[in-house]
């Protein structure tokens, strides 16, 4: 690729999201929360990432910000002329995975549109991949079962659990809807409450549970393993990068990849290679982001199990669009770049 002329020009900003309704997990509820935007423009064309951290990783969103505006036009160069050279440099960039996530999303979307194309075709990716997943927040039994009538038309559902009495939630669900479900704890469960609540699960054809014990509880993982008839178990919290994969093939079946633990497409997708060596299952994962952020994770769908993009989906007034949903799947953009557009 020839090297466009002029410098790489860098800005950030935060960026709100209200969501429709308020999200609830055993972690709290959220009404909305704020993102970073990453906008690089070099040799006339002008590219986006989006980056936010997760609640459990001990980084703010000011962190992000703040790193990004004082280290990030550094890392990428002044121009973008040898883009892998740039990546290789973000990926080794010691930064909170939210920014580095943000910088990788711009310079993925700068490459597509640069060559014409769309990323998911030069990351060597089909355009299709399997269902997503709406998540349902903890609710009554009656709110869930509301909310799963109105849910958008995906191919599979989460609902977040934080107790014992959720078994309620879960059956009321069961009965309005034959989609494959599965459960997110958040870390909530201890063993016990895991090992009452498996038979129960099994006859609500539950399929996988999600992050059931705290990161620390590496014993309860173990002990579930010989509980008769349990379910799979994916790590979200336990499991964050390439390099954490290993321990945690010891006591897990699958790892959640979301990309704002890993550092973006390029870690994400070491993260799923790592996993697949492992003999782990893969399911990639969100926060609730933009369709930016999305569309980044989305990238690398057609290498998961399972698929559960649905951040954008819960958005009021999204600051981007571009991507579709049809037959319970998103459907990503054939336009160059990452395929989606500020709507401003």
């Amino acid at each position: 690729m020839r090297p466009p002329s002029g410098d790489v020009q860098l800005s950030v900003r935060r960026e709100p999201l209200r969501f429709i309704e308020p999200v609830r997990s055993a972690r709290g509820v959220l009404a909305a929360v704020d993102t970073c935007i990453v906008t690089i423009a070099h040799g006339g064309i002008v590219a986006h990432g989006e980056g936010q951290p997760t609640a459990y990783g001990g980084v703010s969103l000011d962190e992000v910000i703040e790193t990004l505006g004082a280290q990030g036009a550094q890392v990428l160069g002044r121009d973008l002329g040898d883009p892998e050279a740039v990546l290789d440099r973000i990926e080794a960039w010691d930064a909170p995975a939210a920014a580095r996530m943000a910088l990788d999303g711009a310079v993925h979307d700068w490459i597509g549109k640069a060559a014409g194309q769309p990323t998911w075709k030069l990351l060597g990716m089909p355009r299709g991949f399997g269902p997503t997943v709406y998540t349902i927040s903890i609710a009554s039994p009656e709110e869930a079962v509301h909310a799963v009538r109105n849910a958008p038309p995906v191919g599979a559902l989460k609902v977040k659990v934080g107790s014992a009495e959720d078994l309620a939630v879960l059956v009321a669900i069961r009965k309005v809807t034959d989609l494959p479900v599965r459960v997110d704890a958040n870390e909530s469960w201890d063993l016990a409450t895991a090992r009452d609540l498996t038979p129960h699960l099994r006859r609500l054809d539950i399929h996988l549970i999600e992050q059931p014990f705290p990161t620390t509880a590496i014993d309860d993982f173990h002990r579930y393993r010989e509980v008769p008839g349990r379910l799979p178990v994916y790590l979200d919290e336990g499991c964050t990068d390439a390099a954490s994969v290993v321990a945690a093939a010891s006591y897990a079946d699958g790892m959640v990849v979301k990309l704002s633990k890993a550092g973006g497409i390029r870690g994400s997708r070491r993260a799923m290679e790592a996993a697949r060596r492992a003999g782990l299952g893969v399911m990639v994962s969100c926060l609730c982001e933009s369709e930016l952020g999305i569309s980044q994770a989305a990238q690398l769908a057609p290498l998961a199990d399972h698929v559960d993009l649905d951040g954008h989906l819960y958005l009021l007034d999204p600051p981007f669009r571009g991507l579709g949903l049809a037959d319970g799947r998103i459907v990503l953009g054939e336009g160059p770049g990452l395929g989606v557009v500020p709507t401003g």
